[in-house]
């Protein structure tokens, strides 16, 4: 460690970086394309209109059964092949993460939805509502304020995966570690760095989850 040589990081630090833009690129798209779809594919199995219903828990039950590096290959290998042309790494990795988190993150929003007090639901139907209204003005609002912490530690879970994308070539914040590391023969001081900037951007995910479960209202 007396060797631990600083510069090779300092001078390398705009590749990181888009290395590292990147990674928070496919998060935050990916987080946020998967709640939508996770939304939907809730609602849908709580719909109770049970073909539509049987459709989308097959859905969630068959992508949580599979990794997410396999849903990835999916879609960079096989998806050119049906539609005759090529999809693009950066393309196939965010179809990819963010039907792989729309699972996940269904059953997060369903549970979040049916912890809502059913007099809500019953107060909305007095009202003249219907099922899709309830949902958007009444049932939704208060299911994300509860869920909010759940879905951001799913987020963290999310920024640490996105090192999978070295498979279909893109150069993340990981990747891009491991190059220079290659490059210049100082593994140490690269991964030691990389530990580093994942620890901190977890933690203080971490810390923001906990205080929003402090101030979530039970």
């Amino acid at each position: 460690m007396s060797a631990f040589d600083l510069s090779v990081i300092t001078e390398n630090l705009p590749f990181l970086w888009e290395g590292l833009q990147l990674s928070l690129l496919l998060t935050a798209l990916a987080v946020l394309g998967g709640i939508v779809l996770g939304t939907v594919l809730a609602l849908v199995r709580l719909s109770g209109f049970a073909p539509l219903a049987l459709l989308a828990a097959s859905y969630v039950n068959l992508i949580r059964s599979m990794p997410l590096i396999l849903v990835i290959f999916w879609f960079y290998f096989l998806v050119p092949l049906v539609i005759g042309r090529p999809v693009g790494g950066l393309y196939s990795a965010l179809i990819a993460f963010v039907l792989f988190e729309a699972a996940y993150y269904s059953e997060i929003i369903r549970a979040g939805i049916q912890a809502v007090p059913r007099g809500n639901i019953w107060a909305g139907k007095a009202t003249g509502l219907n099922y899709w209204q309830i949902q958007r003005h009444i049932v939704l609002p208060q299911a994300f304020r509860h869920m909010l912490p759940v879905l951001l530690t799913q987020a963290i879970i999310l920024f640490q995966d996105t090192s999978l994308v070295f498979v279909v070539s893109l150069r993340d914040f990981m990747t891009a570690t491991s190059i220079v590391a290659q490059k210049e023969g100082r593994l140490v001081e690269m991964y030691t760095f990389a530990a580093i900037v994942y620890f901190v951007i977890c933690f203080a995910a971490s810390i923001l989850v906990r205080r929003l479960k402090g101030g979530t209202p039970q």
